[in-house]
């Protein structure tokens, strides 16, 4: 089976992140670059199915060359091969630009089965999955918390506000996992030693038949129109308790709606 697990760096979520002023996308040297969190339950659920009924997983991520970081991990963690999508042409693509370049690079690699995070740290449009899908022409199943595969088709749960659904649909798929769906493996050893001699391909526009005025900030469906940063987080309420203490912060709750 041939699996493709998309991966994307993101800024650390304990690092103070902000946008560039000049074209409002996000500042990603401004803080340290992470896999997306939701990403590595998908690379976990990659190598599961790989380990239940054989294949090859392969990591395919979009991002600036810092993104090797992510791949060394995917590749540590047990992934196969890697392929690395890295054009200066990319950086400012929306949702829906990027969904075109990853449709790109997985029709030159193939793929019985797509499998990511349901959305990322950063942007958390939860879009990427169905826009694939439909780009593609392949079953989505999305927000699973457990995914079996059965000959040509996939079943899973999908998890929903009252519970989960039970879905199927026919291979090829895009699936979409949520973090309740397993536990992530830490990297070995052995693994990070493996890694460092694991193929990664790296492709620009021209190699992934990516047309360049389909992709980029300038062609972007969608922009930021403005933005300001947080308000700094105001002094909290401190209550001295002189025998009443108890009765200060009930009230201070009843005052915020709390009780």
């Amino acid at each position: 089976m041939n699996i493709v697990v998309l991966v994307k760096q993101v800024p650390d979520t304990e690092s103070p992140r902000k946008l560039k002023s000049d074209e409002s996308t996000l500042d990603r040297a401004a803080a340290d670059g992470v896999i997306n969190e939701l990403d590595e339950y998908a690379i976990e659920e990659a190598l599961r199915i790989k380990e239940a009924h054989g294949g090859e997983v392969t990591v395919l991520t979009m991002g600036p060359g810092k993104a090797t970081d992510s791949i060394r991990k995917a590749l540590a963690m047990g992934a196969d091969k890697a392929v690395h999508l890295v054009d200066d042409g990319l950086a400012g693509s929306d949702a829906l630009q990027t969904s075109y370049a990853i449709q790109q690079a997985l029709v030159r690699t193939g793929f019985d089965l797509v499998v990511l995070g349901s959305e990322s740290t950063d942007a958390r449009t939860g879009v990427l999955a169905a826009m694939l899908a439909e780009r593609l022409g392949a079953a989505q199943v999305s927000l699973a918390n457990k995914v079996e595969i059965d000959g040509t088709s996939i079943k899973a749960q999908r998890q929903t506000d009252y519970g989960f659904d039970r879905v199927e649909a026919s291979l090829p798929a895009v699936v979409s996992v949520v973090e309740k769906i397993n536990e992530p493996r830490y990297p070995s050893f052995k693994g990070i030693m493996a890694a460092k001699k694991k193929p990664v391909e790296t492709l620009g526009l021209g190699d992934a038949g990516i047309d360049a005025s389909q992709v980029g900030l300038a062609n972007a469906a969608t922009e930021v129109v403005d933005f300001a940063e947080a308000p700094p987080r105001a002094k909290g309420e401190i209550v001295t308790d002189e025998g009443d203490g108890g009765a200060k912060i009930a009230e201070f709750l009843a005052s915020k709606k709390f009780v």
